[in-house]
């Protein structure tokens, strides 16, 4: 199993509007209220980046910047440059026609991509939410995957054609995975404290491999530890010291991720659903599953489809 790809698939972890993004001297912008996470391609001239309560980075050719939960920040020619609020509407058009958000009057001097990510709010196990609030990858000069994709990316968002919209949003999903992959190579230590750590460690690969593979079997943590021929307390120091969690906590968690899923998008009963994710019984599932997300199975299910389908009214669907 791919531990990350599953966890991205359930966690609907998905990327869309990409846009090109030219400063001509001075020039700012800032951007709020971003639902997801917001990701930059530096791909010409220096930029600045700035966040409350942070020392501004210094972004040069060829960086890459992901801000997990889309914090809001400010892009800028110089710390000190005034930033209006950039305009979603503009930068959507933008994105559907491949042309420039341009800032500033003089010439351009600063040139980067942007693109954000959006995830399913129905599932708590989010690798992105893990993250530092800001993960910069300075440039590379032996090159890599992810550079490759960025310049895939600035010419189809350069050279709008039949399907780009459908080219964009896969690419950008692309890049989303050459990045962490990339991070975790480059930046192990940082990686280690969040949930990407686990893929660092054969033992917690091998142990969330087995609750994701069969989250309905009834694992315990002695069950679990006997499975890897590891102690208990080995398992549960390891455990907790990369994910903040016990074992048993992080797989009701899971657990509670899949039903919510299943609640929403499905009409399967209460009792199909308690044993696909380990429970006997839909009171003892109900019971768990209230405990978790403050609400019963029935009535999280109402709540949810409601807001999908107000979502599905207020936002354009993905290509």
């Amino acid at each position: 199993m791919d531990l990350l790809a599953e966890v991205l698939a359930v966690g609907g972890v998905q990327g869309t509007l990409g846009v090109r993004l030219e400063g001509a001297e001075p020039w700012a912008l800032q951007w709020t209220h971003i639902p997801g996470a917001a990701f930059y391609a530096v791909t010409a001239g220096t930029s600045w980046l700035a966040i409350h309560g942070r020392e501004p980075l210094r972004l040069s050719p060829g960086d890459v910047v992901l801000l997990p939960t889309g914090v809001s920040h400010t892009l800028s020619s110089d710390p000190g440059a005034r930033a209006p609020e950039c305009d979603p509407d503009a930068a959507s058009h933008a994105q559907l026609t491949g042309d420039v958000l341009r800032f500033g009057t003089g010439e351009v001097q600063s040139r980067m991509l942007a693109a954000t990510y959006s995830h399913d709010p129905a599932v708590s196990t989010q690798i992105l939410q893990l993250l530092p609030e800001v993960v910069h990858l300075p440039a590379d000069s032996s090159g890599s995957c992810l550079d490759d994709s960025v310049r895939l990316l600035t010419r189809e968002l350069a050279y709008p054609q039949l399907g780009t919209s459908v080219v964009l949003n896969r690419l950008v999903d692309i890049l989303l995975i050459q990045f962490l992959r990339v991070w975790l190579a480059r930046r192990p230590e940082e990686a280690k404290e969040t949930w990407l750590g686990v893929l660092d460690d054969p033992l917690l690969t091998a142990a969330l491999t087995k609750l994701h593979d069969d989250p309905a079997h009834p694992w315990t943590t002695e069950l679990l530890a006997a499975e890897l021929g590891v102690s208990r307390a080995t398992l549960t120091r390891r455990f907790a010291s990369t994910t903040g969690q016990a074992p048993g906590a992080y797989l009701t968690r899971w657990r509670m991720d899949l039903a919510a899923r299943r609640l929403r998008d499905s009409d399967d009963t209460l009792d199909t659903i308690a044993r696909s994710v380990g429970y006997t019984t839909p009171y003892a599932f109900s019971r768990a599953f209230t405990r978790s997300r403050g609400q019963s199975p029935g009535r999280y299910r109402v709540t949810a489809r409601a807001e999908q389908q107000t979502d599905a009214y207020a936002v354009p669907a993905r290509a």
